[in-house]
């Protein structure tokens, strides 16, 4: 058992994404009631359950999740699913914000206070293309949010899908959908996907979070492709995730920016690398522990 944060990072209480143990999950080593118990057992304060690896909707599930975290000390911090509102005729439209409706009910199951969902996915699509589709995709946002504050839940987008990663892209669309209890899951990893440093980045969008995903990457240049495991980026840089600390992303000063930042909300390892998951996100969580502690 990893001993509690002591002193000012009281202030961020560290956990485990779901989707960090999603290969377990899959090849059939461990349920989603497994990971719970392997977060608590890990020291970890909440968890954030990504429904991926498991059916949630089998019957009961969410209740399952549910009475296990609590019985196992933790709180659920965040559900985050994925959603995509572009490019949508106006039936597939109405239909993708009536399923997201149907995961707020889920998250409420949860007993989550927060929930992520995705806005939309596209590579290719400059900030004109964003300027003519931003109302809808703020409507969308909108109404989902509407909805799940009448059970008390914040939603809130994420910085993935390369469309919708950059900073000024997120404060554009965050703004036109006006929700004080509508803000970001901030990937600090995720900014890379669109060539931007994740510190200034950090810098630039902490007043929006409402939930930190820690992520790390290995970063290699466009002009040169290191084979299997390495996507590329907006520009075409290479990236492959890593353990968190062991890659090239200057995390301490991503958590010294937090904490200079008085962050005071829920941060969660996200592992996406190529190792042993179950050491993987050991590893990660035994990092983001002592440099959250560091000064």
């Amino acid at each position: 058992m990893i001993e509690s944060l002591e002193g000012e990072c009281e202030k961020m209480k560290l956990g485990l994404s779901s989707y960090s143990l999603v290969r377990e999950m899959k090849e059939g080593r461990m349920s989603i009631l497994d990971v719970v118990q392997w977060a608590a057992d890990e020291g970890c304060e909440h968890i954030e359950i990504v429904p991926a690896g498991f059916d949630i909707h089998e019957s009961g599930m969410p209740e399952k999740i549910r009475d296990k975290a609590s019985s196992a000390g933790l709180s659920i911090s965040n559900y985050a699913v994925n959603a995509n509102f572009d490019p949508f005729d106006s039936e597939a439209f109405e239909e993708e914000i009536a399923r997201m409706k149907r995961q707020v009910d889920i998250a409420r199951r949860l007993g989550s206070a927060h929930m992520r969902h995705d806005v939309a996915w596209r590579r290719d699509a400059d900030m004109r293309t964003l300027a003519g589709e931003v109302e809808g995709l703020a409507e969308a946002c909108r109404r989902i949010a509407d909805y799940a504050a009448e059970f008390g839940i914040a939603t809130s987008m994420e910085n993935h899908g390369f469309y919708l990663q950059g900073s000024d892209r997120i404060q554009y669309l965050i703004g036109k959908v006006g929700r004080e209890r509508f803000g970001l899951t901030m990937d600090i990893g995720n900014f890379l996907c669109g060539d931007e440093d994740p510190v200034i980045a950090v810098k630039r969008n902490v007043h929006l979070a409402t939930m930190i995903h820690l992520k790390d990457f290995y970063v290699r240049p466009a002009n040169a492709d290191p084979g299997e495991g390495f996507f590329q980026s907006a520009g075409g840089r290479y990236l492959r995730g890593a353990i968190f600390g062991h890659g090239d992303i200057d995390v301490r000063e991503v958590l010294r920016c937090l904490k200079a930042k008085d962050y005071t909300g829920y941060v969660s390892l996200e592992f996406e690398g190529m190792e042993d998951s179950i050491r993987g996100s050991r590893i990660g969580l035994a990092n983001a522990r002592a440099f959250l502690q560091e000064g």
